[in-house]
């Protein structure tokens, strides 16, 4: 299981489905282990699917987005991942993966708190 101080996995009943909570003020070298994280994934399955629930999330450290292991990850999710949902998100990342969805090659949508149960199915997964 992926664990940093605020980025914690979540089990899934799918090997293929990876859920992570996201909690405070992501940090840079957060951000780095889970892309460094998400590239081996990729390196072992076809396709996968992501589950970003933001419990508490306080934004993310100045820069943290421009490490070299999350740049790679996120372009190389673009041929890897199916469908990518987000529960919880604000208002202004919410507007980005809807965006996101429409433009990229990856089923992208994104889910209220309540509607957490809804964003499990969407990635084809239940907590485990």
């Amino acid at each position: 299981m992926f664990v940093t101080s605020t980025i914690r996995e979540a089990p899934t009943t799918s090997p293929n489905v990876f859920a992570f909570h996201i909690l405070g003020e992501v940090a840079a070298e957060d951000m780095e282990a889970m892309g460094a994280y998400m590239n081996d994934q990729f390196e072992t399955h076809d396709k996968v699917s992501m589950l970003m629930i933001f419990d508490s999330f306080e934004g993310a450290e100045t820069g943290a987005t421009f490490q070299w292991e999350t740049l790679k990850s996120r372009f190389r999710s673009l041929g890897k991942v199916d469908r990518y949902a987000v529960v919880g998100a604000p208002e202004g990342p919410s507007r980005m993966i809807e965006w996101m969805g429409k433009l990229l090659p990856i089923e992208a949508r994104t889910f209220a708190k309540k509607d957490d149960a809804a964003a499990w199915a969407f990635v084809g997964a239940s907590p485990a």
